[in-house]
């Protein structure tokens, strides 16, 4: 959980239902879609969200063996310096299969009265 204090922006919660970290502020879980709350400013579209960054690829096995793959997800702020590194998943293909991986970046604009001071 983020040392960040509640109702700052980056504080983080649990979801009461699949147990992810997620973002105090919000109000659908981006693990597990539950719904966490009644959100009006959602709802009404007066939060302005964007995508600012969104990848997808497919990869085939090998066709002549199967081989492993682990999809590490790493977070870098604007020094280079890494503040988060997990493994998203692990797994194994055999010829003729293939997987795809998606990264999505949703990023929410905070009111400047929940920004954190510096």
């Amino acid at each position: 959980m983020s040392a960040t204090r509640p109702g700052t922006a980056g504080a983080t919660r649990t979801c009461p239902h699949c147990k992810a970290t997620i973002l105090e502020s919000s109000s659908v879980c981006p693990q597990c879609r539950g719904h966490l709350r009644f959100d009006a400013e959602a709802n009404t579209g007066t939060t302005l969200k964007s995508t600012p960054l969104q990848v997808e690829g497919t990869i085939p096995a090998p066709a002549d063996g199967a081989c492993e793959y682990t999809m590490v997800l790493a977070i870098r702020d604007g020094r280079g310096r890494e503040i988060n590194r997990q493994i998203v998943g692990v797994g194994a293909m055999q010829p003729g299969e293939e997987r795809t991986f998606s990264l999505v970046v949703e990023a929410t604009e905070v009111p400047l009265h929940r920004r954190r001071k510096h």
